[in-house]
């Protein structure tokens, strides 16, 4: 059975890793941009809530003064 030089298998182990750096470095910048995305929506749904809690507020207001 053939075997490969030593120097060819370190090339081909050099060029895995290289190939796999790459698609980690990929993927990693693709969870980040998702990241980031899903920050942004976390963020404006802070910002409705407190938009509903002061409209909330505002119907209860209106609401007990019309009842007294």
């Amino acid at each position: 059975e053939p075997r490969a030089p030593l120097g060819q298998v370190s090339e081909l182990a050099e060029q895995l890793e290289e190939r796999l750096f790459h698609r980690y470095g990929f993927h990693n910048g693709l969870i980040q941009e998702r990241l980031r995305a899903l920050s942004e929506v976390l963020e404006r749904v802070e910002e409705v809530q407190a938009e509903l809690r002061r409209i909330c507020c505002t119907v209860e207001a209106a609401y007990q003064e019309l009842c007294l």
